[in-house]
């Protein structure tokens, strides 16, 4: 294991101190887990790919788009 230090203002470190004791574990688990989940949670490689295909639509959506965002259909 690698240790490693951190800074952190007085009111998360009191807010951490806190969720790590009402979880009965200790501040440096805590730092671990949220790390843990944070790392997991990020996609690797291009982030924009996470949303492709998410949502569907027809050939003409793009000018109904377009129209919003230029006030005008693009050609």
């Amino acid at each position: 294991m690698i240790r490693t230090q951190i800074s952190v203002d007085a009111g998360l470190y009191a807010r951490a101190q806190e969720v790590a004791r009402r979880d009965g574990i200790s501040l440096a688990e805590l730092c671990r887990r949220s790390l843990a989940r944070a790392v997991a949670e990020r996609p690797s490689g291009k982030a924009w790919m996470v949303f492709a295909g998410a949502i569907d639509g027809d050939e003409g959506d793009s000018t109904s788009v377009d129209a919003l965002v230029y006030g005008r259909a693009q050609p």
